[in-house]
């Protein structure tokens, strides 16, 4: 039980058992040796001591019940073995002893501990029975160092809730005399009630009820009555929790005022008998109350449990009692009463923000769940039963998962372990899947969980889950439009070309025609020039080409296609944009300024549709000059990097610019400031810069005309150089 001064836990290579267990036994003997007299007066001043300590704490009880074992045995030293799991709590299972409470010779090694496997304490609850020893450190060498050394140790088995969780003990380190059964008995009787006022405090502590308003009851007896029942009112009288004293048929004889205001009864009311806890009880709860009677003269004493008890007003209290009789065999005792109103009412409220959650996951269709990976252990809100279809409340397991889940996305799970075990806990993982329902209908997920482990470093995973499928149709909707009002500005943009399109082909159509005719009369001539025909006929092939990749431009640029993402060169595409537009800008006398950048890096998008942005806005700056006369028509087109890893495409011009109140208007759509148009160019654009996470914007120049400008990211947002993703909250299937 017990270690030398200098540490507190015994050294376990000297635990090896040396004698048998038998050999250091002297229970029998216990019943055999002359008991001394009864002696109730000293047994109720050690009752009076206990409840007395009721008004401090569990240590204080344990420490109090030591002290008493001491005094009333007579013994050197006496304390608890408890088992404990936390190391300051009893516990059933916990795996060590720890000492809470030391009196006598031995009090140097409060706070102490054994394991459970070893030990006189150990062999105690083995048995569940008291047992005598003498010289125990034959048998568990440790013990030899102690001093001083133990001639007897009576131990008591010590119970919490019912349950054997330690040992009270009293030790004899002569033989100046030896313990009986007197010694057990009344060993046995502080034990009960002391457990009793332990569990009562231990709950009162748990919930943390009248904690801080807690005073302590008075610093010390000043003077006992005559008597157990006048002690007892002085504590009564503290009003720390509701005290009454009662006897089995069914009155109560005493009570403090936290209790009479409990149920709204006054002194006068309990004077004249008229408070009977009988008749405070609801005829519900009776049939439990005959039990307390029964288990009160089987052991003397009763759990602590949640009754209700009726107010004079009628109304009814909620409370938590325990208690136990003064006497093993008697009529008379003492419970502690706790008011649970405030409890109840928290409980009620919390309920209420539960069925507030509940609606609100319903309203938002968000369900929520728990998955304990080592158990496949799952529980699901109510919600999330809704969202797979199920029935509320039915067994959930991971292949009525599977089944809901579409077969493209059946691995989830499997990554989620995967990645859950791979990591510590503590991250967080997002990702979307879909379900494949009954009525082979899609339903689209989006979900968030949160991976942990548990005490015993088990993964578990906290999530919800959202159905987003009315919002992925609604945004394929959208999609779909753009794509369709996309292709509308692309093809718009056609015709306003159809002059620099056709004087693009006449060249190249006329060069063979002309090669052609050359080439007939070449191999005409006698003889023929056979030499000469085959070089026009290579320039036929070069005219051909130059007509074909003309075609190929306007094909890609009017074409309508899905959005593909490539690497895209921003100069070269701007160059085959200006290719296609010379003969426009040329038409309309605009001077074109290139200033392209060098180190221009690449940026990750569709080729086609920012060349469309940048046509669109050459387009309006050559329209914005078209009845400029007074002036050159200068028009800058400029590449460059721009700050945070982006690149910038800046269309500059000298025409007549903007209102000032037409600012905010400009990339609206269907807005337009000309005679003709349809007024969807720029929204179309800023619509396209924006779906490749960049920003389109126009300023007006310090002299004359107008900028646009657009800046986007050389990576997509969220990804890095290597095409990982880098989002905050990472995701399972990129993780894995």
């Amino acid at each position: 039980m017990v270690n030398s001064a200098k540490s507190h836990d015994v050294p376990l290579d000297s635990s090896v058992p040396t004698a048998s267990l038998e050999s250091i036994l002297c229970t029998e003997e216990l019943q055999r040796r002359p008991s001394r007299p009864l002696d109730y007066e000293k047994e109720n001043q050690a009752l009076v001591k206990l409840v007395s300590a009721l008004a401090d704490s569990p240590a204080t009880i344990f420490r109090t019940l030591a002290e008493t074992i001491q005094d009333i045995t007579q013994c050197d030293s006496a304390g608890l073995s408890l088992l404990t799991r936390d190391g300051k709590t009893p516990h059933v299972d916990g795996e060590r002893f720890y000492w809470p409470a030391i009196s006598g010779m031995w009090s140097p090694h409060v706070g102490g501990g054994t394991p459970r496997d070893f030990g006189p304490c150990g062999d105690v609850l083995d048995q569940n029975r008291t047992l005598l020893f003498t010289h125990f450190e034959r048998r568990y060498p440790y013990l030899m160092p102690v001093n001083p050394a133990a001639e007897e140790c009576l131990l008591v088995p010590f119970y919490v809730d019912g349950k054997a969780v330690g040992t009270i003990w009293g030790i004899m380190h002569s033989d100046r005399r030896k313990f009986d059964a007197e010694d057990d008995r009344i060993m046995a009787s502080l034990g009960k009630f002391a457990s009793s006022a332990y569990q009562a405090l231990a709950h009162i502590e748990e919930l943390k009820i009248q904690v801080a308003e807690r005073e302590k009851a008075e610093a010390e007896v000043r003077q006992l009555a005559s008597g157990l029942e006048a002690k007892i009112r002085r504590l009564v009288e503290a009003n720390v929790v509701g005290i009454v004293m009662w006897n089995l048929d069914g009155g109560i004889t005493g009570a403090n005022e936290a209790f009479l205001r409990m149920v709204q009864y006054n002194r006068d009311d309990l004077a004249s008998g008229r408070v009977r806890w009988a008749d405070l009880t609801p005829p519900e709860w009776r049939g439990h109350a005959e039990q307390v009677v029964a288990d009160l003269k089987a052991t003397g004493m009763f759990q602590p449990f949640e009754k209700e008890y009726f107010r004079k007003d009628g109304s009814r209290v909620p409370a938590l009692l325990g208690g136990a009789l003064f006497e093993e065999s008697g009529n008379e005792g003492v419970a502690f009463v706790l008011d649970l109103t405030e409890q109840k009412r928290a409980e009620r409220a919390l309920r209420r923000s539960e069925a507030f959650l509940a609606e609100g996951q319903h309203l938002g269709q968000i369900g929520s769940f728990s998955w304990r990976v080592a158990t496949d252990e799952i529980t699901w809100s109510a919600e999330l039963y809704r969202i797979y279809e199920l029935e509320i409340g039915a067994p959930v397991t991971l292949e009525l998962i599977r089944s809901r889940v579409h077969p493209e996305d059946v691995s989830l799970i499997e990554k989620m372990k995967m990645v859950g075990q791979e990591r510590e806990g503590g991250h967080d993982f997002e990702w979307q899947f879909r379900l494949l329902m009954p009525d082979h209908s899609i339903k689209y997920m989006h979900a968030v969980a949160h991976a942990t482990r548990d005490q015993d470093g088990q993964l578990e995973y906290m999530a919800s889950v959202q159905d987003v499928t009315a919002r992925r149709l609604a945004e394929e909707a959208r999609d779909k439009a753009r794509s369709e009002l996309t292709h509308v500005a692309r093809v718009m943009s056609l015709g306003t070309l159809t002059a620099s399109i056709a004087h693009e082909l006449n060249q190249p159509l006329s060069g063979i025609v002309t090669n052609a005719s050359t080439c007939m009369r070449m191999l005409a001539a006698d003889p023929p020039n056979v030499d000469g025909a085959r070089e026009t006929a290579r320039r036929t092939i070069r005219d051909g080409n130059r007509a074909s990749e003309v075609i190929t431009r306007l094909r890609a640029l009017f074409g309508k296609k899905e959005t593909a993402n490539e690497s895209v060169d921003l100069n070269d595409a701007t160059r085959e944009v200006l290719a296609l537009s010379s003969s426009e800008l040329h038409r309309n006398r605009v001077i074109l300024q290139q200033e392209l950048a060098d180190d221009l890096p690449t940026v990750t998008g569709d080729r086609v549709q920012l060349q469309q942005v940048i046509l669109n806005l050459l387009r309006n700056a050559s329209d914005s000059m078209s009845g400029v006369d007074d002036r050159p028509r200068q028009l800058l087109i400029r590449t460059e990097r721009d700050e945070g890893d982006h690149v910038r495409l800046t269309v500059k011009d000298t025409g007549v610019g903007f209102a000032s109140q037409a600012a905010d208007r400009l990339f609206e759509s269907f807005y337009t400031t000309k005679n003709t148009g349809m007024g969807i160019g720029l929204s179309v654009s800023r619509s396209i810069i924006e779906s490749h996470h960049g920003r389109l914007w126009a300023t007006p120049n310090n002299g004359l005309g107008v900028t646009f400008s657009f800046s986007i990211p050389c990576r997509p947002e969220g990804l890095t150089s290597d095409g990982a993703r880098a989002s905050r909250i990472p995701s399972v299937s990129d993780a894995a």
